[in-house]
């Protein structure tokens, strides 16, 4: 590949990685507002607004495997998890320093919007390790069964399965540290899932639109990826 090209690649590569991040400390900063959303009457959906920008870091993971191949997603995966504990980190200090008698936000209101946000930061990350990784094994798993075809099948097969054990695990350990009440376990995890292999089908199409411009861009082949190391 060029340099040009290759100096293309590394700022695309740069680009979708600061996407990943930043949909992944999103996600825990604001998963404590909850909404409900009534899908064509068929079903009404309640789940936090912290899902929303979560299935992103699915996408791109995607994007990145089938372009830059497993290292570098698994990379981008790793730093992820190292701007989640130092945004907790942050958190931590912010809530450990006492709000002025003027300050607009007192230390009662911040602990209560960022106070979880330590668990759900905790919770996330353990969540967090086991659905990517296995969402990135079953990727390339299928897509070595398939010698670089049925990209809707890989994508498909690694982004639900992962996002059920990430659904599962998030919330089985914010309910198991009070976070959230056991009561809602059930619907919570159902309304999670469901809203996660929803918007998994409807991404398969930004998928593949990224994928074939990005071959096209880079000149690869059906199974072809691009080497970032020099």
């Amino acid at each position: 590949m060029e340099k040009s090209k290759k100096f293309l690649a590394y700022k695309i590569y740069l680009v979708l990685a600061a996407l990943f991040i930043t949909s992944l400390v999103v996600s825990n900063l604001i998963f404590q507002k909850f909404f409900s959303w009534n899908f064509f009457g068929i079903y009404t959906f309640e789940i936090s607004v912290g899902i929303l920008p979560y299935p992103i870091t699915f996408l791109v993971t995607d994007i990145i495997s089938e372009i830059y191949g497993k290292k570098k997603a698994n990379q981008v995966v790793i730093m992820g998890i190292f701007a989640s504990f130092f945004s907790l980190l942050i958190l931590y200090v912010s809530n450990m320093v006492p709000a002025t008698e003027w300050s607009p936000v007192n230390d009662s209101l911040y602990t209560k919007v960022f106070g979880f946000s330590s668990i759900a930061v905790f919770s996330s990350m353990i969540a967090y390790l086991l659905a990517q990784f296995v969402d990135i094994k079953i990727y390339h798993f299928w897509k070595r069964k398939t010698n670089g075809k049925h990209l809707w099948l890989r994508n498909n097969f690694s982004t639900i399965t992962s996002q059920f054990l990430d659904t599962f695990s998030v919330l089985f350990l914010l309910c198991s540290f009070g976070v959230i009440e056991w009561s809602l376990f059930s619907k919570l995890l159902l309304s999670g899932f469901l809203f996660k292999v929803l918007v998994a089908l409807l991404d398969t199409p930004m998928l593949y639109l990224a994928v074939y411009y990005f071959r096209r861009l880079f000149n690869l082949k059906a199974s072809e990826e691009v080497v970032l190391e020099v």
